[in-house]
């Protein structure tokens, strides 16, 4: 599994391991992980934070402290992973950008980051993504 930042390349073409990637969300992400999320996305950050439900009080302790909690780290690597999916299953990241903010037919008209705001909703929009990869697109 790649890192937050689709941007970034690193050194080995190896995806992250789950346990590395684990204890990254453990000990929680640096907020430079949802700046780079936040591009990626080209959304505002108070926006983003709100998906993320983050309140703006705690976004600003995040930034002074440079750390995400747990918690915000794991659905950061969320949405994270839902942009990568898209953006393979559409050939770009703007594609995969604008379609988890468009409504969709398949989420019953919800916009897939508003969907993907719990686990089972981000399952559901990834299943998705992956029924129009395969061409079933219901």
């Amino acid at each position: 599994m790649k890192t937050a930042t689709l941007e970034r390349k690193t050194a080995s073409p190896k995806p992250m391991h789950p346990t590395h990637l684990i204890r990254r969300i453990e000990k929680g992400l640096p907020f430079a992980e949802l700046e780079a999320l936040r591009k990626n996305l080209d959304l505002p950050l108070e926006q983003l934070a709100s998906k993320l439900s983050i309140s703006r009080a705690t976004l600003h302790r995040r930034k002074t402290a440079g750390r995400l909690s747990p918690d915000e780290s794991d659905k950061l690597i969320r949405f994270s992973r839902l942009l990568e999916h898209a953006a393979s299953v559409f050939g770009n990241l703007e594609r995969g950008r604008a379609w988890l903010k468009f409504p969709q037919y398949g989420l019953g008209g919800v916009v897939p980051l508003d969907y993907a705001k719990t686990e089972i909703g981000a399952r559901e929009v990834d299943n998705l993504l992956g029924r129009i990869d395969y061409g079933v697109y219901s």
